[in-house]
């Protein structure tokens, strides 16, 4: 079942990259909310934590290519394709602003209502996918993406007349000020570099290793995170004892080690399946960050989050039965693919 071309799943490695890739998108928001300190905010420069996220992912990407390719091998596909490095430079900067926000956010909102209204990102995707690949979508699969948005929505609605007040309220009540422009800021960047991530790897940079185009993608990441430390003026502060002290902090060691897988375990994603699919994984997120949001630090689930949650599930289950295809086609190079140095990776 799972090798059919018409399905969710090409082949049980691509069942395996999606799994992965929810558990540890659910990893994400738990971890970077308990790095938080008793004010909800970060005692740790989260620029630079990104920066070094960055590095990680650099350098786990350059020993996948090395170990089945010399050095050599190595510096000359960069030069090759350094036009393709160039080109890398638009989604690494939207990734390097997204997941800048994604600190910010999570300070303001709790990980379940975080992670639900990045959902309203899907119907925006949809819209550049059917552009970007002129692929038009079937009305069952527009019709999931509404239900999808729709179920989002539901957890803005207050169906108590006289609602809870706990610790929690901090991050339940939204507001309509400055972190709500961010949110949708990153959602904007989320989009925009998905599908633009997407259209490298099977497009423009088909025929070129997928740890090369992870190199370049994260080549350019290291140097947009440095430009915006720049920008701000801290860039010096960044690396001093002190900072350095609180990076290598274990709590945000876990964060930019899962950090760094998600990175690597995207690129697999958006290589093996696709950006519409990849912000259906991101909903199914929804129940286990609800689950151990509430386990871990007592942020309750109301009625509106139980409806929106089952609302998002039941347009999983209706993409599921049409999804969309947009399987690139076998090069040369795709013929050795590293089916076996992801299993190991991961």
């Amino acid at each position: 079942m799972l090798q059919k071309s018409n399905g969710l799943f090409t082949s049980k490695l691509s069942l395996m990259v999606f799994i992965l890739y929810i558990l540890l998108f659910v990893n994400q928001g738990i971890l970077v909310t308990a790095s938080q300190n008793l004010n909800n905010t970060y005692e740790y420069n989260t620029v630079t934590a990104v920066l070094f996220t960055e590095v990680l992912k650099l350098i786990i990407s350059s020993c996948l290519y090395l170990k089945s390719h010399s050095l050599i091998d190595y510096g000359l596909e960069i030069l090759k394709y350094k036009g393709i490095l160039l080109l890398y430079f638009v989604p690494a900067f939207l990734y390097c602003l997204y997941n800048n926000l994604s600190f910010t956010n999570l300070s303001s909102f709790d990980p379940t209502t975080y992670y639900l209204l990045l959902q309203l990102r899907v119907v925006i995707t949809g819209i550049l996918f059917q552009i970007i690949f002129s692929k038009t979508l079937t009305k069952m699969q527009w019709i999931s993406l509404i239900i999808l948005t729709c179920g989002c929505m539901l957890k803005q609605i207050n169906f108590n007349e006289a609602k809870e007040t706990s610790v929690s309220d901090k991050f339940t009540s939204i507001g309509m000020g400055i972190n709500t422009i961010y949110l949708f800021v990153q959602i904007l960047c989320s989009c925009l570099a998905g599908v633009y991530n997407e259209y490298l790897l099977k497009k423009q940079g088909a025929n070129v290793d997928i740890y090369i185009q992870n190199v370049f993608m994260y080549l350019d990441s290291i140097v947009c995170n440095l430009f915006i430390l720049l920008l701000f003026g801290n860039i010096t502060g960044a690396f001093d004892f002190t900072s350095m002290g609180q990076i290598f902090h274990f709590k945000v060691l876990i964060v930019i080690l899962n950090n760094a897988c998600i990175g690597i375990v995207t690129s697999f994603f958006l290589k093996t399946m696709n950006s519409i699919l990849k912000t259906f994984a991101s909903a199914l997120e929804l129940i286990l960050t609800a689950i151990s949001s509430w386990i871990l630090f007592g942020i309750p689930i109301y009625l509106n989050t139980f409806l929106s949650i089952c609302t998002v599930l039941f347009a999983v289950y209706l993409y599921s039965k049409n999804p969309v295809s947009n399987i690139p086609k076998p090069s040369q190079e795709d013929n050795v693919v590293k089916e076996p140095l992801l299993t190991e990776e991961v």
